[in-house]
């Protein structure tokens, strides 16, 4: 067979496909190539050939090269949820491309900050055709090979189905393994999958739709059935798959939210509030980390680089009611500048510095209300007054204009929204929100500060658990505060133990399986959590076989209570076990014997007490 060598169509670093937090990409049902990580925002062609897909949303192309190998470069995970905001086609569907021609422009940084991860896979889809397959950037190769796919058992071929063209007959094949149209809720589909929302998960047979011919996988994620059928395949199956339905009004997402529990709501709301500020406070960490291991060598700074660095490490912090009243406003349909000079209003320095009175330099400003005394303050630091006001002012600013004539528009509703918001932020949101803060920050901490470290050893047990059922993002914002309150985050090193631990026990489960093209899927699958993303382990094995999953959360609890009994705490949040190890420069050992400890338990039980054929 003959071997193809692709140069990278993308600037960036070239790692791995298991390095992908996405199990249709990382596990090889997609195709075989390697992915771009912080790509520069250009997709060039990586040979000659045509452009056989390009989606509406532009975050997909296909191209089929003059040596038969059809191409998919996918820009960022899930980015066909952004609708085509951000990116620029140079191209169209059909068109004959050169090798080294601008096909796409997109604006990483913006996609970034919309809570997307940008890492672009680049796979050759029929790489059964071919031998090994390299893909070259920068003096770095990675190459592999398509391994044969053993024959799987054909699903039921019902015989009212003989006569249908294939993507009609794995549609109705779909339809009916899934339970019924009845049980589906919505449908949607990206470059490359059929993503269904389900009313009853009990009535999917999962075996029967991984044997249809023409299904390359399935799994659940972000509340959506997720069916992988390549590009262009997708499309087709989708159009018989909705035909004589009226799916498409309501978006998946949307969906999704209308069936989350109240508690997964809120979560979510959360997540979509804190993901796009996470990566300001990660880098604010880094900062601090390397200042502090510098020190601890016994480096010596002088007053102005010193000063240089606090800028770094305090801006964010300093100012962090303004970050948060941005994003809220963002994610409930206000606009963002007015969260923006909401939340900078509640840190103004015409206000006593809300850090000057915690260290009793300043007083707050009495102000009579209706016979009450407020006491008017700066709120550096916080989280849930800029929280709230954000929420009151999106949707404040959605009731003016409903009625406000368009010629005034422009001038009476951000007066209004601002004039009224200020006052009730600083007169009585702000105060009963920060005394609220003030009870709940203290309840946490004096939990984690448990003798022993056993309030690390219940949350360090628990945390994965949380994110099976996808509400750990309520912990950002306590993370957040955090952070904001006393420099250090205690929870990053709790969750990071628990983290490793899935790793640990996928590891050992791929380690004692015999089958070796379900090893390589299982080791595809553990090495996303030792850089933080234990899903891929967890759905595509631990939780499979459950006994891996309960050893993992037993090693998540030791390392979790040794990390409080140390009082360890990162500089930062937002990454752990092998990135993470940047927030702990300091501290190092510990880190490391943090990662150790869950790994090792986890790994250990699952190696000595289960079996694959279980």
């Amino acid at each position: 067979m003959k071997d193809i060598r692709l140069d990278s169509p993308l600037n960036g670093r070239l790692v791995e496909l298991s390095e992908v937090a996405d199990p249709a990409f990382s596990g090889g049902a997609m195709g075989i190539g390697a992915a771009v990580k912080d790509p520069d925002g250009k997709v060039v062609s990586p040979t000659d050939g045509e452009i056989t897909v390009l989606f509406a949303t532009k975050h997909a192309i296909g191209i089929h090269t003059d040596e038969g190998a059809d191409i998919l470069i996918h820009v960022g995970l899930d980015t066909v949820k952004l609708n085509g905001n951000h990116f620029e086609a140079k191209v169209a569907q059909g068109d004959r491309v050169k090798k080294g021609q601008l096909l796409l422009e997109f604006d990483a940084d913006a996609i970034r900050a919309a809570g997307y991860d940008t890492t672009t896979p680049v796979l050759v889809t029929n790489p059964a055709d071919f031998g090994t397959i390299t893909i070259a950037l920068g003096g770095q190769e990675i190459t592999s090979s398509a391994q044969k796919d053993e024959e799987k058992p054909a699903a039921e071929a019902d015989d009212e189905l003989a006569g249908l063209s294939k993507e009609a007959r794995v549609a109705r094949l779909i339809e009916k393994y899934v339970g019924g149209m009845g049980n589906v809720r919505n449908a949607e589909h990206c470059a490359t999958r059929l993503r269904l929302i389900i009313n009853d998960k009990s009535k999917i047979d999962e075996k029967a739709i991984e044997n249809i011919d023409g299904v390359k996988g399935q799994f659940f994620a972000a509340a959506q059935y997720q069916i992988i059928l390549g590009t262009g395949f997708v499309d087709k199956v989708f159009a018989e798959f909705v035909k004589g339905t009226d799916f498409g009004g309501m978006s998946n997402k949307e969906e999704a939210y209308a069936q989350m529990s109240v508690v997964q709501k809120i979560s979510r709301t959360l997540g979509d509030v804190f993901v796009p500020i996470i990566p300001v406070l990660v880098a604010t960490g880094l900062f601090m980390g390397l200042r502090g291991a510098a020190q601890s060598l016994g480096m010596s700074f002088s007053d102005n680089v010193l000063r240089m660095s606090q800028i770094l490490t305090d801006t964010a912090f300093a100012f962090l009611p303004a970050l948060v009243c941005w994003s809220t406003t963002k994610r409930f349909g206000g606009t963002p500048v007015i969260g923006i000079v909401l939340g900078l209003m509640l840190v103004a320095p015409q206000l006593p510095n809300a850090y000057a009175i915690a260290g009793g330099e300043a007083q707050p400003i009495p102000m009579d209300i209706f016979g009450l005394t407020v006491p008017v303050v700066g709120y550096q630091g916080s989280v849930l007054p800029a929280l709230v006001l954000g929420i009151f002012a999106a949707k404040l600013q959605k009731w003016l204009k409903s009625f406000v004539p368009d010629v005034i528009d422009l001038i009476v509703t951000p007066f209004m929204t601002l004039f009224i918001s200020m006052l009730l932020g600083l007169l009585v949101v702000g105060p009963i929100m920060h005394t609220l803060e003030l009870g709940i920050f203290g309840a946490v901490q004096a939990f984690l500060q448990l003798p022993m470290g056993i309030g690390g050893f219940v949350v360090g047990g628990l945390q994965q658990v949380i994110v099976v059922f996808g509400v750990h993002h309520v912990f950002n914002a306590l993370e957040v505060q955090l952070l904001a309150t006393t420099g250090a985050d205690p929870f990053n090193a709790i969750i990071t133990g628990a983290i490793v631990a899935q790793g640990g026990a996928a590891v050992a489960v791929a380690l004692k399986t015999k089958n070796p093209k379900k090893r390589a899927l299982y080791i595809s699958s553990a090495v996303p959590a030792f850089l933080g993303i234990t899903e891929p382990a967890i759905f595509g094995i631990n939780l499979r076989f459950m006994k891996p999953f309960l050893y993992a959360l037993v090693g998540g609890a030791f390392a979790g209570g040794v990390a409080s009994f140390m009082h360890l705490a990162g500089t930062g949040m937002g990454i752990t076990v092998l990135p993470g190890t940047l927030l702990y420069l300091d501290h190092l050992a510990q880190y490391i014997l943090v990662n150790v400890i869950g790994f090792g338990i986890a790994f250990g039980l699952t190696f000595t007490l289960f079996s694959p054929e279980e």
